[in-house]
């Protein structure tokens, strides 16, 4: 008898256990990023698996960009199973980096243990159990036999945790997300199993040195204390600029509700010649203090204003305090990004969630960004979200975990999500 997508779904429940396993198995692939360690390891796991499934596997390494080496060669697995007519490509990314894991766990950060219906590990929530769940998902769909036109791919990218541009910034740079060849993404980030992200608020990342003029130590007056510069901007900061920015607010629903403001962090600080031996400071004045920032803007910004924001802080200085100089280089920058709420990725993942957990999904922005800049501003697809299992607060936390109810109604989303846009009619 012919499946249909209610048997699909049954289909998936009663995969559960294979679910669950690839999760680990993922989890114990330690993608440490930096400085991206394993990525080809588990770019070969994935691919291996998706092969003997009857998809098509390529694999491409980022050569030549940030951090890719013969040691830790940036190395992207991209899946591709085509339906027996032409139709829409449905794709799902995920990335397979994750961050270090840090102090403070309960459990071993690599052993994928489970415990009370949860995987604890590095990875399980950000975002390996998306990843498995986009696996099963597809794979449930195409051994179910149902008719679907167009294909379904399926993406592990690098990167992600320090940019992406040697995962998905690099694929799209050279077509593999590009209108004509992908009609919808879906990137299974862990945004909580019953909400859409249509998705992010923007940064500027930028490196601010104040310039002073070395001396001894002991006769400070000689010299110029480029760390004192630094903390009248901190206090400019402190004072009027943070101030400033809490009292913007954005229409786009942004999550946390502390995140639907603009926001500026001091991502680190550094001055001074280094401590000798001992541990004893050299006695000088200092010269140079730097520091990064890391800015977070709103749809109803721009970035020209934002870095004019930060000039006229900076010029201000410049004019009322004696000897103030300073240095401003540009790191990183993304503008906000927002999918059409109305449009068919959207709506077929809103009523996919509906279907499954029986409520509304809410529709939400992420406040970090993640991999749909890219495939927007280089990809040029609008039809991205963010869909997937885990609480997005666990993320970079010790005894970060995914619960596996999740993950199961997750596949039954994506599964439903990818079935309805790839039948769906004009």
């Amino acid at each position: 008898m012919a499946e249909t997508l209610e048997s699909v779904m049954r289909r998936i429940e009663a995969r559960s256990d294979e679910l669950v396993a690839l999760t680990q198995d993922l989890v114990r692939i330690p993608t440490v990023n930096p400085p991206g360690d394993a990525y080809r390891e588990c770019a070969q796991f994935l691919g291996s698996r998706l092969a003997r499934r009857g998809f098509d596997v390529e694999y491409v390494r980022a050569e030549g960009s940030p951090g890719d080496s013969d040691r830790y060669p940036r190395t992207n697995i991209i899946a591709r199973h085509a339906g027996a007519t032409p139709g829409r490509c449905v794709h799902f990314n995920g990335h397979i980096d994750v961050v270090a894991p840090g102090n403070g766990w309960s459990f071993d950060p690599f052993a994928a243990t489970l415990s009370n219906g949860r995987i604890y590990g590095r990875g399980t929530c950000d975002m390996k159990g998306g990843l498995a769940a986009a696996v099963i998902a597809a794979e449930s769909l195409l051994e179910s036999g149902l008719t679907l036109p167009g294909a379904i791919e399926i993406s592990g990218t690098v990167d992600e945790e320090s940019g992406g541009y040697g995962g998905v910034a690099y694929l799209a740079e050279r077509g593999w997300f590009s209108p004509g060849r992908v009609d919808h993404v879906i990137i299974p980030e862990p945004l909580n199993v019953d909400r859409v992200c249509i998705g992010h608020r923007g940064v500027w990342w930028a490196e601010l040195e104040t310039q002073g003029r070395i001396a001894h130590g002991s006769m400070p007056f000689l010299g110029d204390s480029a760390v004192r510069h630094m903390g009248a901007v901190l206090e400019r900061f402190e004072h009027e600029l943070m101030p400033a920015l809490a009292a913007r607010r954005t229409v786009m629903p942004v999550v946390p509700d502390g995140a639907r403001q603009s926001t500026l962090n001091v991502n680190s600080i550094h001055g001074g010649e280094a401590e000798g031996h001992g541990g004893l400071p050299s006695p000088c004045v200092v010269d140079s203090c730097r520091i990064v920032i890391d800015r977070r803007f709103l749809v109803e910004e721009t970035l020209e204003g934002v870095k004019a924001e930060m000039t006229g802080l900076l010029d201000g200085l410049v004019k009322g305090r004696k000897g103030f100089r300073y240095r401003l280089k540009d790191l990183f920058e993304v503008l906000p990004t927002m999918a059409d709420v109305e449009g068919p990725v959207v709506s077929a993942t809103r009523a996919a969630v509906r279907a499954v957990l029986g409520r509304e999904a809410s529709i939400v922005c992420s406040p970090g960004t993640y991999d749909q800049k890219h495939i927007d501003r280089i990809g040029k697809l609008k039809e991205c979200i963010a869909y997937g299992p885990g609480i997005l607060e666990l993320a970079h936390q010790p005894d970060e975990y995914v619960a596996v109810d999740d993950l199961v109604n997750s596949a039954k989303v994506l599964a439903r999500a990818a079935h309805a846009l790839l039948t769906r009619t004009p």
